[in-house]
Protein backbone atom coordinates (compact mmCIF):
# COMPACT_ATOMS: atom_id res chain seq x y z
CA UNK A 1 0.00 0.00 0.00
CA UNK A 2 1.61 3.67 -0.57
CA UNK A 3 2.04 6.08 2.05
CA UNK A 4 -1.08 7.99 3.40
CA UNK A 5 -2.61 10.46 1.17
CA UNK A 6 -1.87 13.65 3.23
CA UNK A 7 1.80 12.98 2.24
CA UNK A 8 1.42 13.15 -1.73
CA UNK A 9 2.43 16.21 -3.06
CA UNK A 10 -0.52 18.36 -4.43
CA UNK A 11 0.69 19.59 -8.20
CA UNK A 12 -2.42 20.34 -9.60
CA UNK A 13 -4.95 18.98 -7.00
CA UNK A 14 -5.51 18.68 -3.33
CA UNK A 15 -5.02 14.86 -2.99
CA UNK A 16 -6.61 15.03 0.57
CA UNK A 17 -10.36 16.77 -0.61
CA UNK A 18 -12.24 14.43 -2.97
CA UNK A 19 -15.29 16.35 -3.01
CA UNK A 20 -14.79 20.20 -2.19
CA UNK A 21 -18.91 21.02 -2.24
CA UNK A 22 -17.80 24.80 -1.56
CA UNK A 23 -15.74 24.98 -4.20
CA UNK A 24 -18.54 23.47 -6.47
CA UNK A 25 -21.05 25.76 -5.24
CA UNK A 26 -19.17 28.78 -5.73
CA UNK A 27 -18.94 27.56 -9.46
CA UNK A 28 -22.46 27.12 -9.71
CA UNK A 29 -23.62 30.64 -8.43
CA UNK A 30 -21.35 32.28 -10.69
CA UNK A 31 -21.60 30.38 -14.36
CA UNK A 32 -21.39 33.63 -16.28
CA UNK A 33 -18.18 34.40 -14.39
CA UNK A 34 -16.78 31.04 -14.73
CA UNK A 35 -18.17 29.48 -18.41
CA UNK A 36 -18.30 32.83 -20.32
CA UNK A 37 -19.96 32.90 -23.96
CA UNK A 38 -21.21 29.06 -22.08
CA UNK A 39 -20.62 25.60 -23.69
CA UNK A 40 -17.81 26.31 -26.26
CA UNK A 41 -16.04 27.53 -23.00
CA UNK A 42 -16.81 24.43 -21.29
CA UNK A 43 -15.44 22.56 -24.02
CA UNK A 44 -12.29 24.58 -24.20
CA UNK A 45 -11.32 23.88 -20.35
CA UNK A 46 -11.97 19.61 -21.59
CA UNK A 47 -9.42 19.71 -24.22
CA UNK A 48 -7.04 22.03 -22.24
CA UNK A 49 -6.17 19.26 -20.08
CA UNK A 50 -5.91 16.77 -23.36
CA UNK A 51 -3.70 19.71 -24.94
CA UNK A 52 -1.72 18.82 -21.72
CA UNK A 53 -1.05 15.65 -22.38
CA UNK A 54 -0.06 15.99 -25.79
CA UNK A 55 2.63 18.67 -24.96
CA UNK A 56 4.00 16.09 -22.09
CA UNK A 57 4.14 13.45 -24.71
CA UNK A 58 5.13 15.30 -28.16
CA UNK A 59 1.81 15.14 -29.91
CA UNK A 60 -1.95 13.49 -29.07
CA UNK A 61 -5.39 13.09 -30.94
CA UNK A 62 -8.80 14.54 -29.36
CA UNK A 63 -11.91 13.54 -31.11
CA UNK A 64 -14.82 16.04 -29.67
CA UNK A 65 -18.82 14.76 -30.54
CA UNK A 66 -21.21 16.86 -30.20
CA UNK A 67 -24.46 14.43 -29.17
CA UNK A 68 -28.26 14.82 -30.38
CA UNK A 69 -29.13 15.21 -26.96
CA UNK A 70 -27.36 18.17 -26.40
CA UNK A 71 -24.69 16.28 -24.76
CA UNK A 72 -21.01 16.44 -25.55
CA UNK A 73 -18.13 13.84 -25.13
CA UNK A 74 -14.23 14.68 -25.68
CA UNK A 75 -11.87 11.37 -25.84
CA UNK A 76 -7.72 11.81 -25.51
CA UNK A 77 -5.44 9.46 -26.07
CA UNK A 78 -2.95 10.72 -22.90
CA UNK A 79 -1.87 9.03 -19.69
CA UNK A 80 -4.95 8.78 -18.16
CA UNK A 81 -5.30 10.49 -14.92
CA UNK A 82 -3.61 9.58 -11.99
CA UNK A 83 -4.89 6.93 -9.75
CA UNK A 84 -2.95 5.42 -6.69
CA UNK A 85 -3.27 3.12 -3.61
CA UNK A 86 -4.38 4.64 -0.42
CA UNK A 87 -3.27 3.49 2.95
CA UNK A 88 -6.50 1.55 3.34
CA UNK A 89 -6.29 -0.22 0.08
CA UNK A 90 -8.40 1.66 -1.36
CA UNK A 91 -7.78 2.90 -5.24
CA UNK A 92 -7.96 7.01 -4.87
CA UNK A 93 -8.17 8.72 -7.65
CA UNK A 94 -6.96 12.48 -8.48
CA UNK A 95 -9.71 14.78 -7.83
CA UNK A 96 -9.71 16.76 -10.86
CA UNK A 97 -13.68 17.08 -11.31
CA UNK A 98 -13.96 17.75 -7.67
CA UNK A 99 -11.60 19.92 -6.33
CA UNK A 100 -10.04 23.40 -7.93
CA UNK A 101 -7.22 22.98 -9.97
CA UNK A 102 -4.40 24.82 -8.13
CA UNK A 103 -2.48 25.43 -11.46
CA UNK A 104 -5.70 27.91 -12.51
CA UNK A 105 -8.51 28.93 -10.34
CA UNK A 106 -8.18 32.13 -8.63
CA UNK A 107 -4.88 32.74 -9.80
CA UNK A 108 -4.71 35.94 -11.57
CA UNK A 109 -2.31 35.13 -14.01
CA UNK A 110 -4.36 32.15 -14.93
CA UNK A 111 -3.64 30.82 -18.54
CA UNK A 112 -5.72 32.20 -21.14
CA UNK A 113 -8.01 29.90 -23.34
CA UNK A 114 -8.38 30.39 -27.21
CA UNK A 115 -11.37 31.99 -26.66
CA UNK A 116 -9.41 35.04 -24.35
CA UNK A 117 -11.48 33.82 -21.20
CA UNK A 118 -9.14 32.55 -18.04
CA UNK A 119 -8.63 28.71 -17.38
CA UNK A 120 -9.76 27.65 -14.38
CA UNK A 121 -9.63 23.72 -14.70
CA UNK A 122 -12.31 20.82 -15.35
CA UNK A 123 -14.18 21.33 -12.06
CA UNK A 124 -15.91 24.30 -13.43
CA UNK A 125 -17.37 22.00 -16.27
CA UNK A 126 -18.34 19.10 -13.60
CA UNK A 127 -20.19 21.66 -11.55
CA UNK A 128 -22.05 23.56 -14.52
CA UNK A 129 -23.39 20.18 -15.98
CA UNK A 130 -26.54 19.09 -15.11
CA UNK A 131 -24.58 14.88 -15.48
CA UNK A 132 -20.97 13.78 -16.62
CA UNK A 133 -19.43 10.32 -16.57
CA UNK A 134 -15.63 10.33 -16.50
CA UNK A 135 -13.83 7.31 -18.11
CA UNK A 136 -10.30 6.83 -17.64
CA UNK A 137 -8.09 4.12 -18.78
CA UNK A 138 -4.34 4.27 -17.30
CA UNK A 139 -1.81 1.47 -16.25
CA UNK A 140 -2.96 0.64 -13.31
CA UNK A 141 -6.54 -0.49 -15.14
CA UNK A 142 -9.52 1.83 -16.43
CA UNK A 143 -12.71 2.79 -14.60
CA UNK A 144 -15.98 5.24 -15.02
CA UNK A 145 -17.76 7.04 -12.39
CA UNK A 146 -20.26 9.84 -12.76
CA UNK A 147 -20.99 13.45 -11.21
CA UNK A 148 -24.07 15.42 -11.26
CA UNK A 149 -23.39 19.26 -10.69
CA UNK A 150 -20.10 18.10 -9.88
CA UNK A 151 -20.53 15.88 -7.03
CA UNK A 152 -19.55 11.86 -7.52
CA UNK A 153 -23.08 10.16 -7.26
CA UNK A 154 -21.30 6.64 -7.97
CA UNK A 155 -18.23 5.04 -6.66
CA UNK A 156 -15.26 4.23 -9.16
CA UNK A 157 -16.93 1.49 -11.41
CA UNK A 158 -13.87 -0.86 -12.84
CA UNK A 159 -14.10 -1.53 -16.31
CA UNK A 160 -11.88 -3.87 -18.96
CA UNK A 161 -8.54 -2.47 -19.94
CA UNK A 162 -8.70 -3.00 -23.03
CA UNK A 163 -4.50 -2.04 -23.11
CA UNK A 164 -5.06 1.84 -24.33
CA UNK A 165 -4.52 5.06 -22.38
CA UNK A 166 -6.92 8.31 -22.29
CA UNK A 167 -9.77 9.70 -20.77
CA UNK A 168 -13.17 10.01 -22.21
CA UNK A 169 -15.67 13.12 -20.21
CA UNK A 170 -19.42 12.84 -21.37
CA UNK A 171 -21.00 16.08 -20.02
CA UNK A 172 -24.11 17.56 -20.71
CA UNK A 173 -23.96 20.93 -19.83
CA UNK A 174 -26.56 22.39 -17.33
CA UNK A 175 -29.59 25.16 -18.78
CA UNK A 176 -27.75 28.41 -18.00
CA UNK A 177 -24.65 26.91 -20.18
CA UNK A 178 -26.10 25.38 -22.72
CA UNK A 179 -26.16 26.84 -26.04
CA UNK A 180 -26.19 25.21 -29.32
CA UNK A 181 -22.44 25.12 -30.97
CA UNK A 182 -21.35 24.05 -34.69
CA UNK A 183 -18.19 22.54 -35.81
CA UNK A 184 -17.09 25.69 -37.60
CA UNK A 185 -17.75 27.37 -33.78
CA UNK A 186 -15.13 25.00 -32.08
CA UNK A 187 -13.11 25.38 -35.57
CA UNK A 188 -12.23 28.92 -35.09
CA UNK A 189 -11.03 28.33 -31.13
CA UNK A 190 -9.36 24.84 -31.04
CA UNK A 191 -5.67 25.52 -31.64
CA UNK A 192 -3.32 23.64 -29.69
CA UNK A 193 0.30 23.36 -31.11
CA UNK A 194 0.71 19.48 -30.08
CA UNK A 195 -3.20 18.10 -30.28
CA UNK A 196 -4.96 16.96 -33.36
CA UNK A 197 -8.45 17.44 -32.93
CA UNK A 198 -11.53 16.18 -34.93
CA UNK A 199 -15.23 17.12 -34.43
CA UNK A 200 -18.20 14.87 -34.84
CA UNK A 201 -21.62 16.58 -35.24
CA UNK A 202 -24.37 14.34 -34.32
Amino acid sequence: MDTPRTSWRNTTHDWASEVDLDHLAQIRRNPGEFAPGGLRHLILEVVAYAADEAECNGGGRCSLTLHPDGSVSVADDGRGTDTRIGEDGRVVKKPVMASKDLRFFDLPDARILPDGHPRRGMSVVAALSEWLVRTNRRGRGAWTQRYESGVPVTDLTPITNDGTTGTLVHFRPSEGTANALTPQDLRCTMSWPHLSITIDDQ
